[in-house]
C-alpha cells in the first residue's frame, strides 16, 4: 500500500512563512489556537533531549534556537521541506546534519541511531488517520538507541474544545491539506506509542498532546 502524499502538509513552509512562524505559530497559534505555552517544548528538550539528535520536523527552529545545546551535541535535522532545515540550521550554534526526506519512509540506511528524537507539531500533519501515520513512529523507533526516548507533541482532532481561533484554524489548515488530524485521537495516539515503546507519558495541554516515549521496543517485541 501506498502511503498518501505528505508534501501538502510540507508544502506551507516557504521563506516567507518561516519569516513569521515564530510569531504566529510559537506565540500567537500555541497560546490563542491551542491553548498550549511555548514553555512546555523548551521543558520537553531540555530534559530530554539527548547528545545524539534527531530533529524532525524542525519548523523555524524556534525551540533549538531557546535551549542551551548540549556542547558535545551530534544533531541532526530531517524535513521534507528544504527551507524549513535552512532556515532552522541557519540559526543554530551548532553544524547539523540535513536530510530532506519523507518520514513516511523508512530513514536511509547510512542514517546512524540516536539518543533521542523529536517530532513536534508534525503528526496533526501528516495525512491519513492513526494507522496510517504509525508508519512514521515506527520509523523512528527504528533509529533509536536500546535505551532512546522519543518525545513531542501534536494537535488532538477528536473530542477537543477550541477557541475561536483554534477552530477557525482546525478547519482551514485541514482544508487545505496543512493538518490531517481530523480523526486523530488521544487514546489512538497513546496505543500507537505503548505499541511500539516501553515507556510511555502523554500529557494533555489545551489541545496539545505532549508525549514521552522511552526504550523503543524491537520488530519482534512488536509483532508479539
Amino acid at each position: 500500500m501506498t502511503a498518501p502524499s505528505t508534501r501538502p502538509g510540507a508544502a506551507p513552509y516557504s521563506k516567507l512563512f518561516l519569516a513569521i512562524y515564530d510569531l504566529w505559530v510559537i506565540r500567537l497559534s500555541n497560546d490563542y489556537g491551542w491553548r498550549c505555552n511555548r514553555k512546555h517544548f523548551v521543558d520537553l528538550y531540555r530534559e530530554h533531549i539527548g547528545r545524539r539528535h534527531l530533529e524532525v520536523g524542525p519548523g523555524s527552529g524556534w525551540v533549538l534556537a531557546n535551549i542551551d545545546l548540549p556542547s558535545d551535541i551530534d544533531l541532526t535535522l530531517v524535513d521534507l521541506n528544504a527551507n524549513s532545515l535552512e532556515h532552522t540550521a541557519s540559526r543554530l550554534d551548532v553544524s547539523p546534519t540535513l536530510i530532506e526526506h519523507d518520514l513516511m519512509l523508512q530513514l536511509p540506511e547510512n542514517v546512524d541511531t540516536f539518543d533521542s528524537a523529536s517530532i513536534n507539531y508534525v503528526l496533526h500533519c501528516l495525512p491519513g488517520d492513526w494507522s496510517t501515520k504509525s508508519l512514521a513512529l515506527t520509523n523512528l523507533a527504528d533509529v533509536l538507541t536500546p535505551d532512546g526516548v522519543l518525545f513531542g507533541s501534536t494537535v488532538i482532532g477528536v473530542d477537543q474544545k477550541y477557541t475561536t481561533l483554534g477552530a477557525a484554524l482546525m478547519f482551514a489548515y485541514n482544508r487545505i491539506g496543512a493538518f490531517g488530524n481530523r480523526c486523530d485521537d488521544l487514546p489512538g495516539l497513546r496505543q500507537l506509542l505503548s505499541e511500539r515503546f516501553e515507556h510511555v507519558d502523554v500529557t494533555m495541554v489545551g489541545n496539545v498532546a505532549l508525549f514521552v516515549a522511552k526504550n523503543p521496543l524491537d520488530a519482534q517485541q512488536r509483532a508479539d
